[in-house]
């Protein structure tokens, strides 16, 4: 990935009981097919007497990986509204397994789409969301006359200090999103009067927490 996006926040799993069957959605984050296929693989095993283990993931910068499966479920009725889930929320790099325990009674089309749909969404729900910020660190080296005011001003724009080490000068690590690099620089340029090295770092990513609002089909 080259730019911030959404994913779950953990793996996890939730249950939902509709006419005596259980729908069981499994999900967790994946970066590659072979992790997805393998994680998929892993409920199937850990649930060897389930009727069904339908399924839906998305990978890639542009979610140019995209798989689903019904599992034996009628066409159209698994697979696909799990991965409309996905699409909906606009999350990334995550797999979706469904697994059902068929209750007895026949839930009919509509009643599978909206079971596997709310399956999913709940499942994302309890997770959470997070959303991955492209960040690039930065390393100030200021004296020591400058640093109560540096980590003032960091702390008043709420800018994530990563690390300070201290020698004959004082050198501070931040991390700053992509987009604002420049602008902190110039920023901290004027505030120390130019008394300052900045050095580039690594680019990473940081997850801030963000509410998730799955859409209810009950």
């Amino acid at each position: 990935m080259s730019e911030n996006y959404l994913t779950i926040k953990v793996a996890g799993s939730h249950e939902l009981e509709i006419k005596k069957s259980r729908f069981i959605c499994s999900v967790q984050r994946v970066e590659t097919k072979e992790v997805a296929d393998a994680f998929i693989a892993s409920v199937r095993q850990d649930n060897p007497k389930a009727n069904h283990n339908c399924f839906a993931y998305m990978l890639g910068e542009h979610d140019e990986i995209q798989r689903e499966s019904d599992d034996g479920e009628p066409s159209g009725t698994a697979g696909v509204p799990i991965l409309e889930v996905l699409k909906q929320l606009k999350i990334h790099n995550v797999v979706a397994v469904v697994t059902r325990y068929f209750g007895g009674t026949k839930l009919g089309a509509g009643g599978l789409i909206r079971a596997y749909s709310n399956a999913t969404s709940r499942a994302i729900e309890q997770v959470g969301l997070v959303q991955k910020v492209l960040q690039r660190d930065l390393i100030l080296t200021v004296s020591y006359a400058n640093y109560e005011k540096l980590t003032y001003h960091l702390k008043q724009e709420q800018i994530n200090l990563i690390d300070t080490t201290y020698g004959s000068d004082v050198v501070v690590t931040i991390a700053v999103d992509l987009d604002s690099v420049a602008e902190v620089q110039t920023q901290i340029t004027n505030l120390l009067s130019g008394q300052v090295t900045i050095k580039a770092g690594d680019e990473h990513y940081h997850e801030v927490d963000v509410p998730v609002y799955p859409d209810s089909q009950d």
